[in-house]
């Protein structure tokens, strides 16, 4: 074999040195670029690696985060509103039935979410991600602005909580294509290396949207009387989905499709035009199970965390701990600002440090800390709940930060919104959206005020598990796509490196250069 002195030199039986470009490059994209460059035959050229403009990359990332806060807008007012919604729409049942009540209703609407990512992934693979995200849109809105007109069970009978529960129903078909696809447009759009730090901002609008909606609420319930808030001021947060809807659909509207997507789109169109949503299911379940496990883990930890903390926390205060109304909303409302601080800063970590070691840590964390935080949360006094509330937030951050950029690297470009719709959604479906509702069940049923934090050390268990199968994806170019970067300056250094990463690897096989 021929080696490269450190002068330059070749000297038999030695081994090349490793330029200093490849040397420093994290071990996943050293083995990510070779791969490609052996399947390409030759480094990259200017052709193989898309710039993505900055004013196109902030659009998708702003449409897309938007989005996402309004989806958990409605969510942070209806899990702060659930003792209301239950009196509103379920009178005649005790108080406890009536929170249950309320979560099952609530709970419902994730039961057709997998139905939703099943229509809506494979149209995102066929006819782009653009469209299909303007169509959730409006179906969110139209969906909540609806709960803020139905009429109460005094006034219209039973048909009160089936209109409820029609409306919950059509806010969860569109919420099935809403996250998938807009976690797949922002991944296809960011460069690389930013990955991790421009996919949290999706998750960012995420408990934006939460915390202004909790936020409405708290101030609506601190302004009005219990009586008003009982007639009319729950419907006041509902109401404010149909202009925010109108906002969301224009910045969508004016989107452009993913580069990868536009890359791919004859594939798609040969591939895929002519074959059913129920064949292209059975494939990717044949082809792509391993990954669907992964992200299936990954989904449960993250939301299993998310819905206990922001569905389920609001009312354990309340009728479990028997806190007032006001100060359990004020509590959870400063563990979603912490975590609005935190979670871009946790996306850029992960982009430097990795995805598997932010995961890893935090849901071992969880394990160790859930019974420890809600031991603090039940304490009496102010400072230990606060602690207790900023451990789990703290926690959520680490799961929320990485998955809008780990999850869509998962699968290949061709199915990716369509697999994202069936692992995140059968997910949520079957572990987040119930998490409030079973969480009560049990408490009823044990009298163990501390059965929260045992179904979240479960969930850690699962995560960390799962982590161990996870394969990297910080700073690696998409399964199927063109290596992204940011600048003309990043794709020369990329050019570059990649030539000497290639001439590297045919001195190191002996191969002469051509």
């Amino acid at each position: 074999m021929s080696g490269v002195t450190p002068e330059g030199g070749h000297r038999a039986g030695a081994e090349p040195r490793t330029p200093r470009a490849v040397a420093e490059l994290p071990r996943q994209v050293r083995e990510e670029l070779a791969r490609r460059l052996r399947r390409n035959r030759r480094a990259f050229r200017k052709d193989d690696v898309q710039i993505v403009e900055p004013p196109l990359l902030r659009r998708a990332v702003g449409a897309s985060a938007l989005g996402n806060c309004m989806e958990w807008f409605d969510f942070g007012v209806y899990s702060y509103l659930a003792a209301t919604i239950g009196k509103v729409f379920f009178p005649g049942a005790s108080p406890a039935a009536q929170v249950i009540s309320s979560f099952a209703t609530f709970a419902a609407a994730f039961v057709v979410r997998p139905l939703g990512g099943l229509v809506f992934g494979p149209l995102g693979d066929r006819i782009g991600r653009q469209k299909v995200l303007a169509t959730t849109m409006i179906m969110m809105a139209v969906g909540t602005f609806a709960i803020g007109i139905i009429p109460g069970y005094a006034t219209i009978g039973i048909a009160a909580p089936v209109l409820l529960l029609l409306a919950r129903m059509v806010q969860g078909f569109s919420t099935g294509g809403e996250y998938g696809g807009a976690t797949t447009f922002v991944a296809e759009y960011s460069p690389d290396r930013r990955r991790g730090f421009l996919s949290s901002w999706l998750d960012f609008g995420t408990f934006v949207g939460y915390a202004l909606g909790s936020a409405l609420v708290t101030a609506l319930n601190l302004m009005l009387t219990d009586a008003q808030m009982l007639s009319w001021g729950w419907r006041v947060p509902f109401l404010i989905a149909g202009p925010l809807g109108v906002i969301g659909l224009y910045m969508r509207l004016k989107l452009e499709e993913s580069p990868a997507f536009q890359q791919q789109l004859d594939e798609h169109e040969k591939s895929l035009a002519q074959e059913s949503a129920g064949g292209e299911f059975k494939e990717i379940v044949r082809k792509h199970w391993p990954a669907l496990l992964i992200c299936m883990g990954l989904v449960l930890l993250y939301n299993v965390t998310n819905y206990m903390v922001t569905g389920y926390l609001p009312t354990y205060q309340t009728e479990t701990l028997h806190r007032s109304s006001g100060s359990a909303d004020v509590l959870v409302l400063i563990g979603m600002v912490w975590i609005v601080l935190l979670i871009t800063f946790l996306g850029r970590l992960s982009d430097r440090v990795g995805r598997r070691p932010l995961y890893g840590v935090a849901a071992a964390a969880m394990i160790v800390l859930a019974v420890p935080a809600f031991l603090l949360i039940k304490a009496a006094g102010t400072w230990q709940p606060i602690l207790g509330v900023l451990l789990l937030s703290t926690l959520l951050a680490c799961f929320a930060a990485p998955s809008a950029a780990t999850l869509p690297a998962l699968f290949p470009t061709a199915v990716r919104y369509a697999a994202m719709g069936i692992g995140f959604n059968f997910a949520v479906a079957a572990f987040g959206g119930t998490t409030p509702l079973v969480t009560a069940a049990l408490v009823g049923a044990t009298g163990d005020d501390l059965m929260p934090a045992y179904y979240l050390m479960l969930a850690g268990a699962i995560g960390l598990l799962t982590v161990k199968f996870l394969p990297e994806s910080a700073q690696v170019p998409l399964n199927g796509s063109q290596p992204m970067v940011g600048s003309q300056e990043e794709q020369r250094e990329l050019i570059t490196t990649s030539k000497e990463l290639y001439d590297f690897a045919r001195e190191r096989a002996g191969t002469p250069h051509a």
